[in-house]
């Protein structure tokens, strides 16, 4: 495996271990942390193992085809800068995978924790190593959705539901826009190719659509990044289990804005707008998240805001604009994964030993835990800025770049002051943080007696804080390496001169460093006590930034909700109304603009045979909406024979394979419908009808007529304007031309469906099986009073329902719908399975396919149910159409990812001839597996359907009830 192949190997490795873990039983505490560990230890080697390869600052990069027309393929790209991240979150998420070890309790289901946390360490690896535009995008949304089940992780606290839901909504709204400011990205560089994107800076910037991009890209960094004023989400997610909170608040989850920053910086900075905005945002956040650190009582809330603080420090390093700021903030981005990571996980230990997070119940823990008070006071130095620790090199390097002259605004003058008054902040929470925990009398009335903890829960602190020191004392020989290759892959030939060295004699930042030491420890000893005291930060306390996201949310669901009361309606009728006049006004405005012509074209004259079957179908479907209001089972009937008709047209106009599912796919929705009728509620009462209103029955009914008629007056249009035109030599005759020699099949439908839109194809039914989830999810929870099961109008329904209260099978009921002999249904099972298996194996060549089988195969359940019962079919077939819906979708997916193995795009299908002994050759494609696939959904995806209706037609009807009371004799205890 060459080295860029590998990392498509690296990037599966944490999906490969989230699914494994997922499958552990729930007390597999010791084995879950096992595999997480060894599956990140594994990644991280292997990274490690490339970076002689990145280091002379040409990336790694591993392509495989996917949409080459669209210029999308799934690439992956490996230079210095995403190198060290990618080292940080291997590196990083293996030591808190081992103090999660120890962290997390054996009574909690840690493997599904192990899980969702190594989920998110592939989203993360996925952002850092994408290669084009829509990649980071997609591995973006991904960290938002594993970082929310991370942070809700303990769903029975009504804290973490809040912050998770807090940090989606907020970091997901803030995704959308940087899809949309990625897409105009792409649009003005001309390619979504990440190594396009950053060669085109000079036409990005001077580009009309630059602001718009800058602006919806850096909502996105800055929601992901908790920068203000979308800062307010971080301190809530703190209610995660701490090893999240190190993992997520210091190397991954809030890096990810900074990461994205720093990779576009070369060809979104340099402008007015990109300073005024970032740096602007920066100060602001590095202000504020250090004046509110100084004020909590929470240990984990105090590093909160202080990673607020520091996510400030480098944003604003970045607004600059300068090369030598831009390396300090890649520089600090490090150094504070490091400090914050041990921070965080001595913040746990203390909890786990003591019971409280809360510094006005702590104080003098350095006599019982007096290896985590060195550690954690280290930590808490680098955090500060103290010399001959990792904190101070890049703190240094702001100071520095905050005396530069930049842009000449107020902004650029005052940026000394703030900077150093903004690092004697970061002196005063850290001094705090070590002062009243480890320092003073001993702690009383605290819930556990506090103890060393676990040399191997103290291994990780211990490593990142030699780190911290490591750094600090022997930069050349530790972090310069790393720092310079990351550098240089983002500048480029904007790489400036710098130098890591410890002393740089006596200088002006040296000054402001000291002058943010002592003036720290000064206003600590003033204000010590009162800090205890102060409930909230001064002035800034008041601004709530929850108050304000609930006070928004709350009026965006009351306009939602007021929008529904305006639009809905207990009449279906009316809403399908609103939606075909949509779709004509929609239909007619370009005829209304363009005007109306048909093709010059001779029409062709109808046979009077085909006429008499539209006639026949057209008279049924009018009798089916006349039907409806008196008599349902009849309007069924008719609505069939309208869609017979249907078959009959597709047949007649050379369209086997529409025919064949038009005629399958009736026959099950109807068997479905029949199911459900008995379930149709009651109607309701009808005041249009009342006999002093006959103008709006009219009106309405007439209406009605109307909408059909101009519907099908439209799509009459449509099809003669189109079949009148000369047909040009488009897309459709290729994929005749090209249907046996690139996909092996003579039947072009189904090698359009399987190979050439095979992507389409898999997107179908996904959604199919979603929509059966959902389906079986709303009857599971129907539960329909007993009064408005039966139909008032239909008595044999009514004997039906009765008998099926008493006798309890869903075949005594159907029974009395079809008068077909219950030994024949029996009997026909087995000859409609080979039926179906049969259309399924030749749909390459002939009419059939994975989805007439599928169909076919469902009508062969159906019959069984209704002959033999509910109960009776489970316990003969083993029903679990769960499985065969995931089987399905994994056959499917599989088919097209080993097309990429081979370095073909995704869902390529291969075919060859097979010569078989007595029958000789035969044609063999991959895309008969990916029919498979779809025959395995399909089936799935109906039975699921029909065992909810099922088992919906075997309870008594009652009042509605709470799902965790259903008994365990119904669908959902047996569907998997």
């Amino acid at each position: 495996m060459t080295d860029a192949r590998s990392l498509f190997f690296i990037l599966a490795l944490p999906f490969l271990g989230a699914f494994g873990a997922a499958f552990l039983p729930a007390r597999g505490r010791d084995w879950a942390s096992a595999l997480a560990g060894l599956f990140a230890l594994v990644g991280l080697a292997l990274v490690i193992r490339l970076y002689p390869s990145v280091a002379e600052g040409i990336p790694l990069r591993e392509t495989v085809p996917w949409l080459p027309s669209l210029g999308l393929d799934l690439t992956v790209r490996l230079d210095g800068f995403s190198w060290l991240f990618a080292v940080l979150i291997l590196g990083i998420g293996a030591l808190v995978i081992l103090y999660a070890r120890y962290y997390m309790s054996p009574d909690d289901p840690v493997p599904r924790f192990f899980s969702f946390l190594q989920a998110f360490m592939g989203s993360m690896l996925g952002l850092v190593l994408a290669g084009n535009l829509i990649q980071i995008a997609f591995f973006w949304e991904m960290t938002s959705l594993f970082s929310f089940l991370l942070i809700g992780y303990w769903h029975h606290n009504q804290s973490a539901r809040d912050g998770a839901r807090m940090a989606l909504i907020v970091t997901a709204t803030g995704g959308v826009c940087l899809l949309v400011g990625l897409l105009l990205l792409g649009r003005m560089a001309g390619s979504y190719d990440l190594d396009a994107v950053l060669a085109a800076g000079r036409v990005i910037r001077g580009h009309h659509l630059y602001l718009p991009c800058l602006i919806l890209i850096l909502i996105g960094a800055f929601t992901k990044s908790a920068q203000f004023p979308f800062h307010f989400w971080l301190p809530h997610a703190m209610a995660a289990p701490t090893p999240v909170s190190a993992y997520l608040h210091s190397a991954t989850m809030v890096k990810a804005g900074i990461y994205i920053l720093i990779l576009l910086w070369p060809v979104l900075a340099g402008t007015e707008a990109w300073y005024l905005i970032v740096a602007t945002t920066g100060l602001v956040t590095l202000l504020v998240g250090a004046w509110s650190a100084i004020f909590q009582h929470d240990l984990k809330g105090m590093l909160a805001y202080s990673t607020i603080s520091h996510l400030g420090l480098i944003t604003l390093l970045l607004g600059l604009g300068s090369p030598l700021a831009a390396v300090a903030a890649i520089f600090h981005t490090v150094n504070h994964a490091t400090f914050k990571a041990s921070l965080f996980m001595a913040a746990g230990i203390i909890d786990h030993e003591t019971g409280t997070r809360d510094l006005r119940k702590l104080s003098g823990l350095a006599r019982f835990m007096p290896i985590t008070a060195t550690l954690a006071m280290v930590a808490a130095a680098a955090m500060a800025g103290v010399p001959l620790l990792n904190g101070f090199l890049s703190k240094e390097m702001f100071l520095a770049e905050a005396l530069e002259a930049h842009s000449g605004t107020i902004l650029d003058r005052l940026l000394p002051v703030l900077a150093t008054l903004a690092s004697m902040f970061s002196v005063l929470y850290s001094l705090r943080f070590i002062h009243q925990t480890f320092f003073g009398p001993p702690p009383t009335a605290l819930p556990h007696t506090p103890d060393e903890a676990p040399h191997w829960m103290r291994l990780p602190i211990e490593i990142l804080v030699l780190l911290c020191l490591l750094v600090g004392i022997i930069p050349t020989l530790t972090i310069a390496p790393l720092l310079g290759s990351a550098v240089r892959s983002v500048l480029g030939d904007r790489t400036p001169s710098y130098n890591l060295a410890i002393w740089h004699g006596f200088t002006l930042p040296l000054l402001m460093s000291a002058i943010a030491l002592l003036g720290g420890i000064l206003l600590y000893s003033l204000f010590r006590q009162r800090l205890n005291t102060t409930a909230q930060s001064p002035v800034i306390g008041r601004l709530k930034g929850k108050r304000t996201f609930e006070a928004v949310l709350a009026a965006l669901i009351d306009g939602a909700r007021a929008i529904y009361r305006f639009v809905s309606t207990k009449r279906q009728q009316v809403q399908l109304r609103l939606i075909i006049v949509t779709a004509l006004i929609a239909g007619a405005l370009p005829v209304a603009i363009q005007g109306y012509s048909a093709g010059t074209r001779p029409g062709i004259l109808i046979d009077p045979v085909f006429a008499l079957l539209w006639l026949l179908g057209g008279t049924a479907a009018i009798a089916a909406a006349v039907q409806a209001k008196f008599h349902r089972l009849a309007a069924l009937a008719l609505v069939g024979v309208a869609g017979l008709s249907t078959c009959i047209s597709f047949v007649w106009l050379s369209a086997p394979d529409l025919g064949l599912t038009q005629l399958l796919v009736e026959i099950v929705t109807l068997v479905l419908l029949l199911l459900g009728l008995r379930w149709m509620p009651q109607r309701l009462p009808d005041l249009w009808s009342d006999e002093r209103t006959p103008f709006a029955v009219r009106f309405r009914r007439s209406g009605d007529l109307l909408l059909a008629c101009l519907g099908g007056i439209g799509v009459a249009a449509l099809a003669y304007a189109m079949m009148t035109r000369a047909t040009p030599d488009g897309i459709s005759r290729y994929f005749v031309e090209q249907a046996y020699p690139g996909g092996g099949g003579t039947n072009v439908v189904n090698v359009i469906l399987v190979d050439f839109r095979s992507f389409d194809t898999l997107g179908e039914i996904t959604v199919l099986s979603i929509v059966a989830l959902t389906v079986f999810t709303l009857l599971r929870r129907f539960r329909p009073a007993a009064e408005s099961v039966a139909l008032p109008d239909q008595q044999q329904v009514q004997n039906a329902s009765d008998h099926a209260r008493v006798g309890g099978e869903l075949g005594d009921t159907a029974l009395h719908y079809l008068l077909v002999p219950k030994i024949i249904m029996e009997w026909l099972f087995p000859v409609i399975i080979t039926c179906a298996l049969y259309l399924l194996a030749r749909g390459h060549d002939l009419p059939g396919g994975g989805f007439a089988g599928g169909v076919t195969a469902s009508i062969a359940i159906l019959l069984l149910y209704m002959a033999s019962g509910t109960r009776s079919v489970e316990a003969r077939l083993n029903v679990r159409p769960v499985r065969w819906i995931s089987a399905g979708l994994l056959l499917a997916t599989l088919t097209g990812t080993a097309a990429t193995l081979f370095g073909y795009p995704f869902l390529s299908t291969y075919f060859r001839y097979m010569d078989l002994p007595v029958i000789g050759k035969v044609p063999l494609a991959s895309a008969l597996l990916f029919d498979i696939g779809v025959f395995a959904v399909v089936v799935g995806t109906t039975v699921l359907i029909l065992i909810a209706l099922a088992h919906q037609s075997i309870r008594t009807p009652r009042a509605p009830r709470p799902i965790e009371s259903a008994d365990s004799s119904g669908v959902s205890g047996e569907i998997v």
